[in-house]
């Protein structure tokens, strides 16, 4: 699941510095990769700042980098527990990438976007101060057909739940099922 990310800094940047109130900079890579650098949203003194972090976290008994955690037990497992608790941050995107295989086995990558150009809020956990994992959670009806897993998507106005201290709050974002629309395409 979302091994891929599409960052592409215009309209990104502006929209979130319009919609967060702050300034807002990052660099475009339609092709961000596992161990890539990526730019998140992180609240820091009760107040959104831009926090530049690694895709991936290699625990010393992982033979690969962890992108991802699943929404359903990141609260519990050790691994993420804590960053769950006290290390919420938002990973702003133009989109993801999902691979399916077609009758003949080929399979084609298709990105997953917002229909009106906006901004994709996938919910992430920062490990170490400097490594971001991306949650996923079940599909909604639109992309379970893609992929088993989609990323954790949050609604613009549940940011500030995901991000402030209150744990709770944040903990109920983890089993709400994205119902907005998104763009499907095929590269």
């Amino acid at each position: 699941m979302c091994g891929r990310i599409n960052v592409s800094d215009d309209p990104l940047a502006q929209f979130i510095t319009d919609a967060l109130g702050i300034p807002f900079h990052t660099k475009t890579n339609t092709d961000l990769r596992p161990t890539d650098p990526i730019d998140v949203i992180r609240c820091s003194a009760n107040q959104p700042e831009q926090l530049a972090l690694n895709w991936g976290y290699k625990p010393h008994w992982a033979k690969k980098p962890l992108i991802n955690a699943q929404a359903e037990t990141v609260s519990v497992k050790p691994t993420f527990k804590n960053a769950f608790y006290h290390h919420r941050c938002i990973v702003p995107c133009t989109g993801w990438y999902e691979w399916k295989a077609d009758d003949t086995g080929k399979k084609q990558k298709y990105l997953f976007s917002d229909p009106d150009n906006g901004v994709v809020w996938m919910a992430g956990i920062f490990l170490e101060g400097r490594y971001l994992v991306t949650l996923t959670t079940k599909p909604n009806g639109q992309c379970e057909y893609y992929h088993h897993r989609m990323p954790l998507l949050i609604k613009q106005d549940h940011l500030t739940s995901w991000l402030s201290p209150n744990v709770e709050s944040a903990g109920a974002l983890l089993s709400m099922e994205y119902e907005g629309k998104l763009h499907i395409s095929g590269n």
